[in-house]
């Protein structure tokens, strides 16, 4: 993966100054049924938090509906107002994060996760409710999973490739899934590729489990094969063709970019700059 009516008296200048995109906004692609059931999850969940504006469950599913309709910085505010409330709370520092990322807003995107990291050290690890759940409907990931994740991410795309590779280790080390598994993977396999660390890259695919059944990271487990069998660049644009649909726009955007992102490292950029741009037409990035 949303409205949020802020009152004044809740919000300091802090937030204020704080809840700005760092660059400009792309909103979601999306089908017109998928659209109708993002609002209407979105008005139950704006029902629940008028209820109670203080309960964090309400105030973190009010923030997750906003965003999923592209309404990030409305989304963002709802979670600092929560975590005004709530600041142990290291779901809403995760939540937030993650829509930092969005908007562009990376090193605050990592101080949200760090945040979040310190508040859940020595503790346990909980099952994160899918806001879109896969077609089994078996959520994936946890709080701490997530929270690595994304601090990688947010490495990741700033350059910062022994960070990224640092968070996704911990990230891996919490994982208890083959989903969660094979999504770290993807992201510190491409960190250390961009440090050549090859076969430091290839031990991690190798602890894929054979046969390992996939929800939601089949298509990371795909790009993850590209390197294992070392596609060509003809090889790589018949997989990659197969990839479209408008409700398959974040699935499209994700395979696009890695394919890219390969393309790139063996020396294909001209390629690499055209899978990028598709990924980018899909409206998720």
């Amino acid at each position: 993966m949303k409205q949020f009516l802020f009152f004044i008296c809740f919000l300091s200048q802090g937030l204020i100054a704080e809840a700005q995109p760092c660059a400009s906004i792309i909103l979601p692609q999306l089908a017109e049924n998928t659209r109708k059931d993002f609002e209407q999850n979105l008005a139950l969940a704006k029902n629940d938090y008028e209820k109670d504006t203080v309960n964090a469950d309400a105030i973190i599913w009010y923030g997750r509906r906003t965003a999923y309709l592209g309404d990030y910085m409305k989304a963002i505010d709802i979670f600092s107002r929560g975590i005004n409330l709530h600041p142990g709370d290291a779901r809403l520092y995760r939540h937030r994060g993650h829509r930092f990322i969005t908007v562009r807003c990376f090193d605050k995107a990592i101080a949200d996760f760090k945040k979040a990291a310190v508040l859940v050290r020595g503790k346990p690890d909980e099952v994160e409710p899918d806001g879109l759940p896969n077609a089994k409907n078996i959520p994936t990931s946890t709080l701490q999973s997530n929270i690595w994740y994304h601090l990688g991410l947010a490495y990741f795309i700033k350059g910062g490739y022994k960070k990224a590779v640092k968070a996704y280790e911990k990230g891996i080390a919490v994982s208890k899934n083959p989903d969660m598994y094979v999504a770290m993977v993807n992201w510190i396999n491409l960190a250390l590729r961009e440090q050549k660390k090859f076969q430091e890259a290839f031990s991690y695919y190798n602890r894929i489990e054979p046969g390992a059944e996939l929800l939601e990271s089949r298509d990371y487990k795909n790009l993850l094969e590209m390197y294992k069998h070392k596609l060509t660049e003809k090889e790589v644009e018949l997989y990659a063709a197969g990839i479209t649909g408008k409700d398959q726009a974040l699935a499209s955007a994700t395979v696009y970019f890695g394919v890219g992102y390969y393309c790139l490292l063996i020396g294909h950029k001209q390629k690499a700059v055209e899978f990028f741009e598709k990924a980018i037409g899909g409206g998720q990035w």
